[in-house]
């Protein structure tokens, strides 16, 4: 039996998804749906699906679901919770400034700049990297020419002159055996002005124009080799990301813009 429901189309630099306000509108079968939905052809077109709900812990006030084009679950995904605090705060579901995230990699804090009543732009707090996950870290390390960073979800940072081997070395190394659960791949070139110029191949999804995590992943990969200091640029397909990897709280800040594409409505 078909289901019609409303959604709503966002990207972040670039990287889209749809979202659907699950607080209204429940999916059965969400993996489903995002392979359904995703499809540039033959459906909405996105590089996934990002449902919206409640919180059912006391710690956050939202919580996010994000299933990649694939129909595979994400653990997180920076580019959509900035998209999540603009639609929230704009649809009029807050009206808070700060709002907590409940997302498979755990709670992310969202602080909304405001512009004339409209969100201009979101910076997340993205909580400690990992470094040293062993049999991840191990599998880099044996790779011999990247960087292994987990932001909660996995990622494999290549710095190199030659970013546009996205699609043929990062399709070949998202299912590499050295992962078994599978890798986002980051390429990535310092340029002359210091900013980091990253191409993305995201597990599940392919090349994207931007990777929220991913741009983080970088900026960290960037510092711990020397290439950069803690407050990198990265510069993405689709647009360019402010991140900062405090000393303070050992912290990683994604800093960036969101912005609605289309509403509609869509039986499944």
């Amino acid at each position: 039996m078909s289901n019609k429901i409303r959604f709503t189309k966002m990207h972040g630099c670039g990287n889209d998804y749809i979202y659907v306000n699950a607080m209204e509108y429940h999916l059965t079968n969400p993996a489903a749906a995002a392979v359904k939905l995703s499809d540039r052809h033959k459906g909405i077109g996105s590089d996934g699906l990002v449902l919206i709900d409640k919180s059912p812990v006391p710690e956050a006030d939202f919580s996010m679901r994000i299933f990649n084009a694939d129909g595979s679950e994400a653990m997180m995904c920076g580019n959509a919770s900035r998209c999540i605090g603009k639609y929230l705060y704009e649809r009029g579901l807050t009206s808070e400034t700060q709002i907590r995230l409940l997302t498979l990699s755990g709670v992310k804090t969202l602080q909304l700049h405001i512009t004339n009543g409209k969100v201009s732009s979101v910076m997340v707090d993205m909580l400690q990297p990992v470094l040293e996950d062993e049999t991840q870290f191990l599998a880099a390390r044996s790779q011999g020419r990247g960087t292994f960073v987990s932001m909660g979800n996995p990622h494999y940072v290549i710095f190199t002159d030659n970013v546009d081997q996205v699609g043929e070395t990062g399709s070949a190394l998202e299912v590499h055996p050295a992962f078994p659960q599978r890798c986002n791949i980051e390429f990535a070139h310092i340029e002359a002005d210091g900013s980091i110029r990253t191409r993305v191949w995201e597990r599940g999804s392919g090349i994207t124009q931007a990777c929220g995590t991913g741009a983080c992943a970088t900026a960290v990969a960037a510092a711990l080799t020397g290439r950069a200091n803690r407050k990198s640029r990265i510069v993405m397909d689709g647009g360019t990301l402010d991140i900062e990897w405090r000393e303070t709280d050992n912290h990683v800040y994604m800093t960036g813009p969101a912005a609605f594409v289309f509403d509609g409505e869509i039986e499944i």
